[in-house]
C-alpha cells in the first residue's frame, strides 16, 4: 500500500513539473506573439481622418447628384472609419470626442434612406459643422472642413445610374 501511495505521489509530482514546463513554453509563445503584434502596422489618427475627408467629399457629390447607393456606401465608410478610430486610437485623447458626430451621421443616413435631397443637404451642413466643432474641442480648430467645391477625383462619375 505504501508503495502505491509513493508511486502515486511521484507520478503527481512529475505531472505537475511537466505542466510547469508546458506553461513556460506557452508563455514564451504568448510573449513572442505579443512582440509581433506590437510591431504590426497600425494606422494613425491622421490617416483615418484623411480617409474620412475623402469620403466626406464623395458623400457630398453622391448626395447632390441623388446617387443614393453611392451616398449610402460613403456614409458607411465614414462610420467604419470612426469605429476604427475607436478601436485603434484609444491612446489619443481626441478619440473620446468621436461620439459627438454620431447623431449628425445618423441624420445624413436618414436623408439618404429617404432619398430626400433637401434633408440631405441640411444634414450634411450640420455634419460638416459638427466636424469643425469637434476639431475646435480637440485643439485642432486650424483644421476647418468645408462643403466640397470639387470632387476629390476626376475619374469618378457621381451621377446616379
Amino acid at each position: 500500500m505504501k508503495c502505491i501511495l509513493l508511486l502515486t505521489i511521484v507520478i503527481l509530482l512529475w505531472a505537475c513539473n511537466s505542466s510547469n514546463s508546458n506553461t513556460q513554453s506557452l508563455q514564451r509563445q504568448i510573449d513572442s506573439l505579443q512582440a509581433q503584434i506590437n510591431k504590426t502596422y497600425k494606422p494613425g489618427f491622421g490617416e483615418f481622418m484623411s480617409g474620412i475627408q475623402v469620403h466626406h467629399n464623395k458623400l457630398w457629390f453622391a448626395g447632390v447628384n441623388q446617387n443614393w447607393k453611392l451616398a449610402d456606401f460613403e456614409i458607411n465608410e465614414i462610420k467604419e472609419s470612426m469605429d476604427n478610430i475607436k478601436m485603434y486610437c484609444t491612446d489619443r485623447p481626441e478619440t473620446k470626442f468621436i461620439g459627438m458626430i454620431d447623431s449628425s451621421l445618423q441624420s445624413v443616413s436618414n436623408a439618404i434612406q429617404q432619398k430626400n435631397s433637401l434633408q440631405f443637404k441640411n444634414s450634411f451642413h450640420i455634419l460638416t459643422t459638427t466636424c469643425n466643432t469637434c476639431h475646435q474641442a480637440t485643439g485642432h480648430a486650424f483644421n476647418v472642413i468645408t462643403i466640397p467645391s470639387a470632387p476629390p477625383f476626376s475619374n469618378q462619375d457621381f451621377s446616379a445610374k
